[in-house]
């Protein structure tokens, strides 16, 4: 029997899914096809239910996802997100519960600017991210693209950051976890609003 870290099945999955992709859609984040995200149904075994691959993120419905396994596998019926694999791999290395993954301009531009990492300081919105003060100082990592997700997942694994729930993959986006979908928006929120102060400062 699974161990169920999610009280939602798969259809309530995609609503909620859903709803978080029509937001993220609204802001300029998912334009097109572009993006992906994810919630655990299942820890043991890793379960997830990913948004079904090319579909207009401003328009899903709750059947626009699919169940798959800790390799990113569907198990059911549909196609997920190319990049499903990847945020099993975020879940199973960091507990979280939710994954987003969103393709903005701010951090594929910090990408490039800052291939080491973008470093924030002493800023009150770090408060978002679980910090009890803005006196704290944190990397957002950056790590190269690759289509292998193997490859991938373990750019990410070696790149985490103590305090900072997310990486950027450079020339591609920005990845995003949390403990359910409405902490990761808020910490995906978050981690945008500093890039694009980032952005802004030149």
């Amino acid at each position: 029997m699974s161990e169920t870290t999610s009280v939602l099945d798969l259809e309530e999955a995609g609503a909620v899914l859903a709803a978080e992709a029509a937001r993220f859609a609204s802001f300029g984040w998912m334009r097109g096809t572009s993006g992906n995200l994810s919630v655990v149904l299942s820890r043991t075994p890793l379960q997830l239910a990913v948004t079904a691959s090319g579909r207009d993120k401003g328009e899903l419905t709750s059947a626009d996802v699919v169940l798959t396994d800790a390799s990113g596998a569907a198990l059911g019926a549909g196609r997920p997100s190319a990049e499903a694999a990847l945020h099993a791999r975020v879940a199973a290395l960091t507990g979280a519960g939710a994954v987003v993954h969103v393709h903005t301009v701010a951090s594929v531009a910090m990408g490039h600017r800052k291939p080491g990492g973008v470093a924030f300081r002493d800023l009150e919105m770090l408060k978002g991210l679980g910090h009890g003060t803005h006196e704290v100082a944190v990397t957002l990592p950056v790590i190269e693209n690759s289509q292998d997700m193997v490859v991938l997942g373990d750019r990410l694994e070696a790149a985490l950051s103590p305090g900072m729930p997310a990486v950027v993959v450079a020339g591609h986006g920005l990845y995003v976890w949390g403990a359910d979908p409405r902490e990761a928006r808020h910490r995906t929120e978050v981690v945008e609003w500093l890039l694009e102060l980032e952005l802004t400062r030149g």
